[in-house]
């Protein structure tokens, strides 16, 4: 017989994806970085609107197999970031190597051939093309319907927190807090000094790093910070980004009046592999981090600015 007790909670979501939404990255690809590029419109479709015919198509593949088919003529490599099973693993990995040569050349990545990427048409596979020496290695990866294509929502209008900075200096900072073994990073800024601070705390200990905009040799390159705010977020989200961190020469670091988290990296492709030698070979690669729910954006009113 059904219990007559009222329930102690309830909640409906309208999805479930969107509870999980909480940490999206995007990976921005210059067109210098291939020899040839071509793109032509798509044909629209009879249950397309004359909107959404104009929108690029967009699919999803698999992440695991894409990467895998990149580095197939690599497999053998004895990188220590390639021999972890478990992802967050290679945080480890990565900070013990994160001073050596380019990760984006071609000596690092264990293969100088040619990549061929195409795709047709809507519900076509994604064909990558791999060649080096003789041999020829052809892939279809099945692509599938974008499953969503919304963001999480950063407001560049409402910026608590911008500054720029060498990503060096803020994956030393990642790497000193791990040492505690946290479950939780927490960014203080302020308009006064110490202006930024990454803070954590573990079961081994607790840490702290200040950045200081006043510093010699000079840290944060550019610094904005209307008033004084902390949040929290998950350090396994930190973790995820940390491979971005320590290959990127600059890292922007942008927080809105939400507590969302922007880190967007520039990293530069090896000089020796331009496609084009007379342009720039960079790429950038944004991620966003959604705050804990007991670390959203507070801003401290005790807080003056007298000095």
């Amino acid at each position: 017989m059904a219990s007559t007790n009222p329930c102690l909670f309830s909640a409906v979501s309208p999805a479930a994806r969107d509870l999980t939404l909480l940490l999206r990255s995007f990976v921005f690809l210059s067109r210098s970085l291939f020899t040839t590029w071509s793109y032509q419109d798509p044909e629209a479709r009879e249950d397309e609107s004359a909107e959404d015919a104009l929108l690029p198509p967009t699919f999803q593949i698999s992440l695991p197999a894409l990467l895998e088919t990149l580095q197939i003529f690599s497999l053998g490599d004895s990188n220590a970031f390639r021999q972890q099973q478990d992802p967050y693993d290679a945080f480890t990995a990565f900070r013990q190597n994160r001073n050596a040569n380019n990760p984006f050349s071609a000596s690092a990545l264990g293969s100088s051939g040619l990549c061929r990427i195409s795709y047709e048409s809507r519900g076509s596979p994604l064909s990558i093309q791999l060649s080096e020496s003789d041999v020829t290695t052809n892939c279809d990866l099945t692509t599938y319907e974008a499953e969503t294509t919304e963001d999480i929502p950063f407001d560049r209008e409402s910026l608590a927190l911008k500054t720029i900075m060498r990503s060096a200096h803020l994956a030393d900072a990642i790497s000193e807090l791990a040492s505690t073994n946290p479950t939780s990073l927490s960014l203080t800024a302020s308009p006064t000094a110490p202006y930024m601070s990454l803070s954590a705390t573990g079961p081994l200990g607790s840490a702290t790093v200040d950045f200081n905009k006043d510093q010699d040799p000079l840290l944060l390159e550019t610094f904005q910070c209307p008033a004084r705010f902390r949040t929290t977020y998950n350090f396994r989200h930190i973790k995820a980004v940390y491979r971005a961190m320590v290959s990127a020469t600059k890292v922007s670091v942008r927080t809105d009046e939400q507590g969302v988290l922007s880190l967007q990296f520039l990293i530069e492709v090896d000089p020796t592999a331009q496609a084009e030698p007379g342009k720039e070979g960079i790429a950038f690669v944004d991620f966003r981090i959604v705050p804990e729910v007991d670390g959203e954006l507070a801003k401290d009113d005790s807080e003056t600015d007298d000095e």
